[in-house]
């Protein structure tokens, strides 16, 4: 069985999920479907069509995380350490043609979250990262071409 790496955060919020689909969501789905059963001839019915769509959704979710927690290797990321890149670092690169700096932090993939520049192990420029080091440079292939960034700093923090 493949063990997807995860942060203990990461794990929390997905058995939260999980908790919240299968005690409030689910139960709130099946009382919709009762309901909208209770209004007669189901062929017709918008709502009843609408609310078994939204539980087949529901329980495809529960599966899916379900599989997820139990494949989960939770990686301590604060017993980490050292200048190279691996995963739960908190990398910060600078662009080398336009002196932008970013920082991400690298997370399994079931945890990325864009907006707050947690990347993907699996995201291009997580892969371009992984073994390098402070002060390395890395190619990375974007929308926007190929894209040279410097290591700046990298960090390991829970």
């Amino acid at each position: 069985m493949e063990k997807i790496p995860i942060t203990r955060p990461g794990l929390m919020a997905l058995e939260a999920e999980l908790k919240n689909l299968k005690s409030v969501e689910r139960p709130a789905i099946i009382e919709a479907i009762a309901t909208a059963r209770a209004h007669g001839d189901l062929s017709e019915n918008a709502e009843y069509h609408a609310a078994k769509e939204q539980q087949s959704f529901i329980e495809g979710r529960i599966q899916e995380l379900e599989a997820v927690i139990s494949k989960a290797q939770v990686i301590d990321i604060a017993s980490l350490n050292g200048n190279t890149v691996k995963f739960g670092a908190t990398v910060t690169i600078v662009d080398e043609d336009t002196d932008e700096e970013e920082t991400y932090t690298i997370v399994g993939e079931y945890e990325a979250d864009a907006d707050n520049k947690k990347i993907s192990l699996t995201a291009p420029m997580a892969r371009a990262l992984i073994g390098k080091s402070v002060g390395d440079s890395v190619d990375v292939r974007s929308p926007k071409g190929l894209r040279s960034y410097e290591i700046l700093s990298v960090k390991f923090a829970a």
